[in-house]
């Protein structure tokens, strides 16, 4: 058979050149098209085409039942678990029972440039019975390579008031076709099929499963391992080795998505029920990684446009090729946001939108010379209490802040922008409103707020020179990580969406972490998380490797194999002098879990515990950063001791799933507080 198998190598070159001249150099869908756009009606459907892409929806529930693309079937429908394309939720807003759908945008009327159709699920405006009025809209121009899609969502007063913990625009991909998923430059990858999928070995949470067959067989399939930063991740899709064509997720802002320019999502991912089909989510509002927040009280009127973003639909020779177009593609459609070709009373044109311009001056006196890293700026809504209908904030059960910030809020638009080094910013297209103006930098610890600022539809509002001072409470004495709201700095931290690395916690540091000031390095000394201790488990089971004791020892539930105790993590300095006055240990955490705390001792005595820590969720799902918190501990300056010191950081647990992740430390000791 060998002999056989190398006798028709020679036929490798002609098989790549032939695919080369069938793809061309570029990518196919950059290639411009003459045909107009058209739209069929059927019975239960809309059908629009334009010669690249055919695209069907069902009128009752505004599903996208089949996106075709050079007459390839993109879409799963009609297989098991294959709805096609469609809007999804979590939590009480269900839309109204009327049905009702109809041509926005013809293209007879505008010689075949665009179409609009509309599938509207609402309320009977007497008698609501549903939280909510949504329309489900779909757009296909002329030349257009993809199919662009929103939502327009209404509650108006007197509906039943709602609170989503989700909600997504999802879709199932046709197996045949997509084998290739492409995140980033770091997650991009040949994927499991779905029999590999159902042919895996279950872990310890019903996401995970080790692969028994296929390319990746003796790997952990996790879908979590794909989550990413949706604001830095403007592109992100399936691909085809065998079709060589590609579908991918573009939205031109992420002034519709929930959580900010740090919230992280899932992206795409085996689907983890039976079939394993390939899927691909448009989070706007997530549960993960902290989540975000929508509650909307009976009383209160409110709407959100969600997109439009794009289904874009190319072809090349490699995924890579591919993924490279769609991001030279997902830059174009930031551009042209907002679009012009928009006829939505809730969605303002760029005419009626504002501009904000300023410079931050840093000025930290802890740290003269200090310059700002990654500053991202942004206007959003001032904080707020979970429902207008109650007069106090939300529970505090989880963790989180009493009020919803710019972090968790998915009620409200947000509009953000990078700025330069020198802290020059100018953040455009912000919808007329009062906003909370907000500035991040790498490398500063806290965040600089401007309240009540007003944006009109006129001139730009030009905030000038603004003096950013990070708020201190002495000098430093010493500091372990970067201020950049994420734990990448740390061991692990380059590679960290790779399932399981907390196992790996008892072999690598085995006396917990000893982290001595001015020997140990953070890159390679501090782990990304601090885990909580596994106890011995029992015997291993029969043909059941090490490996997958730990795996099925960390369990949620209560038949977990192993007991968990908690952690201590030691951090040694000297000083010159003993301490005097006030000292502040500021902890600020990047990633945290249900019932965790901190509990901090300075040589021995314990000074102050953090109190609950936000649900995040962040080391079970194989992240760095999630909703981030700053923690700042005070005590007496005077237990610190001339000579040798020690601080020491109690994770207390009870459960396998309460890793704590620090995206920064620093001690300051304010002298002047001395009596």
């Amino acid at each position: 058979m060998a002999t056989r198998r190398n006798s028709y190598a020679w036929l490798k070159p002609v098989i790549w050149l032939a695919i080369q001249l069938l793809t061309t150099a570029s990518v196919t869908a950059a290639a411009p098209a003459d045909a107009p756009v058209t739209v069929s009606e059927q019975a239960d459907t809309y059908t629009l085409a334009n010669g690249l892409v055919m695209a069907s929806i069902q009128k009752r529930s505004g599903v996208l039942s089949s996106l075709r693309y050079h007459g390839v079937e993109l879409l799963a429908s009609g297989q098991t678990g294959g709805e096609g394309g469609y809007w999804s939720s979590v939590g009480s807003g269900a839309t109204g029972s009327r049905r009702a759908a109809a041509i926005r945008i013809n293209p007879t009327d505008n010689g075949g440039q665009r179409v609009e159709i509309s599938c509207r699920l609402f309320n009977d405006a007497a008698s609501p019975s549903g939280s909510l009025d949504a329309d489900y809209r779909y757009s296909l121009g002329r030349g257009e390579s993809g199919l662009y899609v929103y939502a327009v969502l209404e509650h108006k007063p007197g509906y039943p008031g709602f609170s989503l913990g989700e909600a997504r625009y999802c879709l199932k991909l046709n197996p045949d076709v997509f084998d290739y998923l492409t995140v980033d430059a770091d997650r991009r990858r040949l994927m499991p099929s779905g029999y590999d999928w159902d042919h895996g070995a279950p872990l310890n949470m019903k996401e995970a499963r080790r692969m028994t067959t296929g390319v990746h067989q003796g790997e952990v399939e996790h879908k979590y391992d794909y989550a990413a930063v949706l604001a830095d991740t403007p592109a992100y899709g399936w691909s085809g080795t065998r079709h060589q064509v590609g579908l991918w997720l573009v939205n031109p802002t992420i002034e519709y998505l929930g959580g900010g320019p740090t919230k992280v999502e899932l992206t795409g991912h085996l689907d983890v029920n039976p079939g394993g089909l390939p899927t691909l989510l448009n989070m706007w509002l997530g549960s993960h990684y902290g989540g975000t927040s929508l509650t909307v009280g009976g009383n209160e009127s409110w709407v959100k446009v969600v997109g439009p973003f794009l289904l874009y639909c190319n072809s090349g020779p490699d995924p890579a090729t591919m993924w490279r177009n769609a991001l030279a593609q997902a830059n174009h459609e930031a551009g042209a946001w907002p679009y012009a070709w928009m006829k939505e009373t809730h969605y303002p044109l760029a005419a009626n939108r504002g501009t904000v311009t300023g410079r931050l001056n840093l000025a930290d006196p802890g740290a003269p010379g200090l310059k700002m890293g990654n500053l991202w700026v942004g206007l959003t809504a001032p904080d707020y209490p979970a429902t207008i209908d109650s007069p106090s904030p939300h529970s505090n059960r989880n963790g989180l802040p009493p009020l919803v910030d710019w972090q968790r809020d998915a009620k409200f638009y947000q509009f953000w922008s990078r700025g330069d080094p020198d802290g020059r910013f100018m953040v455009k297209n912000i919808r007329p409103g009062r906003y909370t103006l907000h500035a991040i930098a790498e490398g500063v610890l806290g965040e600089f707020t401007l309240t009540n600022q007003v944006i009109t539809n006129g001139p730009t509002l030009a905030l000038g020179n603004l003096p950013w001072i990070p708020v201190r409470y002495g000098r430093t004495i010493w500091e372990i990580g970067i201020p950049d709201r994420t734990a990448r700095e740390f061991r692990h931290g380059d590679h960290y969406w790779q399932w399981g690395l907390y196992f790996d916690y008892p072999k690598e540091f085995p006396h917990d972490v000893n982290f001595v000031l001015g020997q140990s390095d953070w890159r390679r000394d501090w782990n990304y998380v601090q885990p909580p201790h596994f106890e011995e488990s029992e015997t291993a089971p029969a043909g059941m490797d090490e490996a997958s004791v730990a795996d099925q020892a960390a369990v949620e539930s209560g038949t977990s194999r192993r007991k968990t105790r908690s952690t201590t993590w030691s951090i040694r300095f000297e000083l010159s002098q003993a301490g005097r006055g006030q000292a502040t240990l500021r902890l600020a955490f990047c990633g945290t879990h249900l019932g965790c705390h901190v509990e901090v001792l300075v040589n021995g005595q314990s000074v102050g515990d953090t109190g609950i820590l936000p649900t995040t969720s962040a080391m079970q799902r194989d992240g760095i950063r999630a909703y981030w918190i700053e923690k700042p501990i005070a005590f007496d300056g005077r237990l610190l001791a001339a000579g040798s010191n020690t601080v020491q950081l109690v994770s207390h647990a009870n459960n396998w799933s309460q890793g704590v992740m620090y995206d920064y430390l620093r001690l300051e000791l304010n002298d002047s507080a001395a009596q």
